[in-house]
Parts: structure tokens; C-alpha cells; sequence
């Protein structure tokens, strides 16, 4: 099997990083992993759920969507019951953000993360992840200009990349072709000093060897660690994390 774009079986996708992209946002970026795109933006709230007020903590809460041209035919845009696709990757980008982020650094607010998928061709969960890290970035060095933070909440850079096994070879950063044929499909969200925070697999047919598990997140973290770097470059010299 040869991939579609020419790319080594270890290799990413190309990347690009729009800062800035939603001017009304705290933080803002369009992320494209090769024919992916989201728009990540992240919105500040002057208030916090009840269940934060007592910690002295603020909160961050994401929402997910694929836009109804995102793929082939239209996609019926979500009003009213949530798609459970959507919920789960919004809970998913959520719990990523906040095992980077120190809540205790702004009490009073509600941080409020929208990935919306412009175009689809896999790892649209990944890229909003990876994007949205970017995103809060920013909206935090917005916070910290207006001094509303009381130190700086992020911890470390954190991105996520699907793995998966196709034709019984290991890839990293499946497109949606190799996604649809994967035997094994896996996501891997860690941080940049390689620190797990979630792993998501699935066989798609047989069962597969612990050895399969082991490469792919092995493979997965060698991507997240480019990926951090591409996000690094991304954002001014000299600022924190």
C-alpha cells in the first residue's frame, strides 16, 4: 500500500497554524492537517458554574461540531439532541485542556473552548485538540493583558494524532481513506514531555496484540512531539510555556 499523499508511514500531515482568525475571540486559530480544517476559538465569561464557586476556581468547558459542508453531501447541522459523536469529542477536548490548565488561576471566569470542523478528511477530534491548545494560549495572554489572571494557568503544551494498523502496517495521522480501512484505529492525546493523558483504540476486526498497542502509542507520541514543537513555533518568542 502506498499512501495517497506519499507520506512515510511515521509521518505527518502538513500543519498550519492561523492565529488571530476570529477577531471577537479571546483566542483564536484555524488549524489544517492536510484536508482537515477547524476553526478553534476560546471565549471568556465573567462567571463560573455553582460547583467551581466553592473551590475558588474557574472553569473550561468545549464544544464540538462538523459544519454542515464539512463532507460530501450536506451533514444536518445540530439543534436541539446533540449528536452523541459530538458530545463524547467535546468531552474528550475538555478533559484535555484542563489537564493542562490551572483552574485556580482564574477564579472568575468560564472558558468556554468552540472547535467547529470547516472540512473533514479524518483526525478532526486530533486537529481540534492540537488547535484549541493554541487557541487558549492566546486567549490566556489576553487575560493576562487585561491582569485577570492571578499567574500564568498553562502548564505544558498537550496535542493529540491518530495512529492506526492498515494492510498490517503502523501510520500515524490517518486520513479518512485510511481511517475507513484501518484494522486498528487509535487516538493518542499526551502531552509534549510525552505524558499520557488519553488513549482511545478500537479494533475494527480481530483483536489485536499488546506488541500493536505498544508501537502505535510509541508512534502517536513521536507525533505529539512534533506537533508541540509546530504549536511552539506557532506562537512569539519569549512567552511562557
Amino acid at each position: 500500500m502506498t499512501r495517497s499523499d506519499d507520506r512515510t508511514d511515521d509521518q505527518l500531515r502538513p500543519v498550519h497554524l492561523e492565529r488571530g482568525y476570529a477577531a471577537n475571540a479571546e483566542g483564536s486559530v484555524l488549524i489544517q492537517v492536510g484536508r482537515t480544517k477547524v476553526l478553534c476559538t476560546v471565549c471568556a465569561a465573567g462567571k463560573v458554574p455553582a460547583f467551581q464557586k466553592a473551590r475558588g476556581e474557574g472553569w473550561l468547558t468545549a464544544e464540538y461540531a462538523m459544519l454542515p459542508g464539512s463532507v460530501e453531501g450536506r451533514k444536518a447541522r445540530e439543534t436541539g439532541q446533540r449528536d452523541g459523536r459530538s458530545v463524547e469529542i467535546q468531552r474528550l477536548i475538555g478533559r484535555s485542556l484542563r489537564a493542562i490548565t490551572d483552574l485556580a488561576a482564574f477564579p472568575d471566569f468560564t472558558l468556554h473552548v468552540d472547535c467547529d470542523v470547516i472540512q473533514a478528511d479524518g483526525g478532526t477530534r486530533c486537529a481540534a485538540i492540537t488547535g484549541a491548545v493554541v487557541a487558549l494560549h492566546d486567549a490566556l495572554r489576553t487575560l493576562a493583558g487585561r491582569d485577570q489572571l492571578r499567574h500564568w494557568p498553562l502548564r505544558e503544551w498537550l496535542a493529540a494524532v491518530s495512529v492506526g494498523v492498515v494492510d498490517g502496517r503502523a501510520l500515524l495521522d490517518l486520513d479518512y481513506g485510511e481511517d475507513f480501512a484501518a484494522e486498528v484505529d487509535m487516538n493518542v492525546v499526551a502531552t509534549a514531555g510525552g505524558r499520557i493523558v488519553e488513549v482511545q483504540g478500537t479494533a475494527e476486526g480481530p483483536p489485536f496484540e499488546r506488541a500493536v498497542l505498544d508501537r502505535l502509542v510509541d508512534l502517536g507520541l513521536a507525533g505529539i512531539a512534533r506537533l508541540t514543537e509546530i504549536q511552539r513555533q506557532a506562537v512569539a518568542e519569549g512567552l511562557p510555556v
